[in-house]
């Protein structure tokens, strides 16, 4: 993961697909279309020589006990699913599962 920081604003640019699909995990965490976004907090202390990481927590973000829960579906083709509040598009493979967007399941395009 390349990380550029220029004045406020800090880039992250996945190097792999991996990192990919976490920085866009991530990005589905922190950001909330409707509602307030959260913030990336520092944990702890960050020492280049000692640590293999930093960490961070994410501000505002629900426990697993206090989350809503959403039903578990799946698509059965490839599709386009979309968001009726936001209208922000993702396209899902056969078998993935449709993703929640501001508060209830997207709903299937085509």
């Amino acid at each position: 993961m390349k990380i550029d920081i220029q004045k406020n604003l800090v880039e992250f640019t996945p190097e792999n697909a991996d990192e990919k699909s976490k920085l866009e995990a991530l990005w589905r965490l922190l950001v909330d279309c409707v509602r307030f976004n959260k913030k990336l907090v520092p944990v702890g202390e960050y020492i280049a020589k000692r640590d293999a990481f930093a960490r961070f927590a994410i501000e505002g973000l629900k426990t697993q006990d206090t989350m809503e829960t959403y039903p578990e579906v799946h698509v059965d083709a490839d599709c386009r699913c979309y968001c009726q509040t936001c209208n922000k598009y993702v396209e899902l493979k056969k078998g993935d599962r449709i993703p929640p967007c501001c508060g209830k399941l997207m709903e299937v395009l085509d």
